[in-house]
């Protein structure tokens, strides 16, 4: 069919259309006029290129950022105004006649090539025009193509595609649910899913051996810049009769295809290592590691509980060590009132002179013999740094995951060229809520723990493993994913000992109850975060580069207005009564 505003894009013309009569559209992103001549250039999706015209007056009226259409003849650019920096650098499109399209307002909220520096929240309301930045524009197709490249994949492993609801039931599956209120049915709400969780087991019990799809998933969770608001997408996955070793295969084989094709670093090689959560959580103070940093955290509990330093009797204590810091003191100071700011009672450092002798505010503490198995413990050498930190149990895995960070970052240790890799698994099955002095599931409560049902006793809640595992990468949670509990035995017991009655579980989870009492298959699997393997892949400090149309860093859409207020009938039709 013939387009009636262009008969090639800007972007595709080049010498071998020099002399031939040519129709463009697009936005105008530039006008020089120099009295004589307008010289304009014109964007569309494909690229830039320049049109002039000797008709100034008839172009007066056109505005940066409006659309048009024009035709002309394509020529070569005089001798020494060509751009080597433009694609269609070398010729020019002199106008024989032009259409305005659609208008634009003489004052831009912010410059389109620019508009990155603008303040997120112009960006946002004015998004249409932020998209028009071709580094911006970039990272929505970007996105496109390698989700394209994902589906492709997943299919090429025999995958089937299925959607699953986006109105759902409500169910407690750790974060905050958007509800939504029945018109038909007074006071009864449905949901958006958090996750097509529940769903995607209830395929596999309906006999569908492999399954994805590109999931959108709904949470009430404050946003962060790795994290969006309300609404994000993750590749669901799920197989039946499946081990984790079958999904680790699967989840190695995308990230380190996807990772390999479409960033520009060095990918861990296969397999990733993968690591206990009970280590990572000693080793690196978290269950999301950065393994760029060679930095180790090593528990020194056991020595200095031995000193005569009270602190270190009752509580837990930590060390990192590190190797040669050219710093003046005040830096030590910062360092330690970093530690003060996140909670953390106080920081103590060794540092270790030519002689193996200690410099330090506690070595007075220290006898011979502790100091020998310090150097022992934490591999020191002359000239190296032990920074110490002591706290209760609840706090101090994640002070020394954050100093581990803090040193990593602030001495330059961390290595940038590479996507570092790994797998996190053996998670506890529970966790204990001081506030609510009751056991809560630490992960996914439909994870399958390890030894089955001989494993579920009240007495040991604290050593119960779940078959759960997380990919890790760059510091960054990736994906979660877990062997699914398949068992309606094992399932009330789990939930039973989480607080919840048979009555509970049969009311919150009715599908999942009925079905695995109709021979539900052993099942496993996980869901990478799209949005996320998008923002590393680009180097993006703030995941909303990624999406099209965002939320901002305050859950407020400028752009659509929202969230609003509904008018009085639409309240009234859905039995909602809002008071002051």
């Amino acid at each position: 069919m013939k387009n009636l505003y262009r008969t090639i894009y800007c972007g595709d013309v080049d010498s071998k259309n020099i002399g031939e009569n040519i129709k463009l559209a697009g936005w105008v992103k530039d006008i020089r006029n120099l009295g004589s001549l307008v010289f304009m250039t014109l964007r569309d999706e494909t690229g830039v290129v320049q049109v002039i015209s000797e008709e100034v007056d008839k172009l007066k009226d056109i505005t940066r950022e409006s659309t048009i259409t024009v035709t002309g003849v394509v020529r070569k650019r005089a001798k020494g105004m060509t751009n080597p920096n433009m694609k269609t650098g070398e010729i020019e499109v002199l106008i024989s006649s032009f259409e305005i399209l659609g208008a634009a307002l003489p004052i831009l909220p912010f410059e389109i090539s620019r508009s990155k520096e603008a303040f997120e929240d112009t960006r946002l309301k004015y998004r249409y025009l932020d998209l028009r930045n071709p580094e911006v524009h970039e990272r929505i197709l970007f996105r496109s193509e390698v989700i394209d490249f994902i589906r492709k994949t997943m299919k090429e492993m025999h995958f089937t595609e299925i959607q699953t609801p986006i109105i759902t039931a409500s169910s407690p599956e750790g974060a905050r649910d958007f509800i939504i209120p029945s018109r038909k049915y007074k006071g009864k709400f449905y949901a958006l899913p958090q996750a097509p969780q529940i769903f995607k087991q209830l395929l596999m019990c309906s006999g569908f051996d492999r399954y994805f799809q590109i999931a959108p998933c709904f949470r009430d969770e404050d946003p962060r810049s790795d994290r969006l608001y309300g609404e994000f997408y993750q590749l669901d996955l799920e197989m039946a009769f499946a081990t984790e070793e079958e999904v680790y295969d699967v989840g190695q084989k995308v990230f380190y295809d996807v990772f390999s094709r479409f960033g520009n670093k060095k990918v861990s090689s296969l397999p990733f290592r993968r690591i206990p959560y009970k280590e990572a959580m000693l080793k690196y103070g978290t269950d999301k590691p950065d393994l760029r940093n060679p930095l180790i955290i090593e528990d020194i509990s056991e020595i200095l509980a031995k000193s005569s330093f009270e602190p270190f009797k009752c509580n837990l204590a930590r060390g990192i060590y590190v190797y040669d810091i050219n710093k003046p003191n005040s830096w030590y100071k910062s360092i330690e009132e970093y530690i003060k700011s996140i909670g953390g009672s106080g920081l103590a450092y060794i540092k270790v002179n030519s002689d193996m002798s200690f410099k330090s505010s506690i070595d007075k503490f220290l006898d011979d013999s502790l100091r020998k198995d310090l150097i022992d413990k934490c591999h020191l050498t002359p000239g190296s740094t032990l920074f110490v930190l002591a706290d209760t149990k609840n706090k101090i895995d994640k002070l020394a995951g954050n100093l581990r960070i803090k040193l990593g970052t602030e001495l330059e240790l961390i290595d940038n060229s590479k996507y570092e890799f790994c797998i996190i698994n053996d998670f506890p099955m529970f966790e204990y809520n001081e506030e609510e002095k009751k056991w809560d599931f630490s992960h996914n409560p439909f994870s399958m723990p390890q030894g089955g049902l001989s494993a579920l006793s009240a007495n040991n809640l604290e050593n119960v493993l779940a078959y759960q595992y997380d990919f890790v990468c760059n510091g960054y949670e990736m994906a979660s994913g877990a062997v699914r509990n398949h068992s309606i035995e094992i399932m009330k017991r789990a939930f039973k000992l989480a607080g919840y009655n048979e009555h509970d579980v049969e009311t919150k989870f009715k599908s999942l109850y009925t079905a695995f009492q109709y021979g539900a298959p052993p099942h496993a699997g996980m869901a990478p975060g799209i949005d996320r393997i998008l923002m590393l892949l680009k180097d993006e400090e703030n995941i909303r580069e990624m999406v099209a149309f965002p939320f901002g860093a305050n859950c407020i859409d400028t752009m659509m207005g929202c969230p609003s207020e509904i008018f009085e009938e639409q309240l009234k039709e859905a039995h909602i009564k809002i008071e002051n």
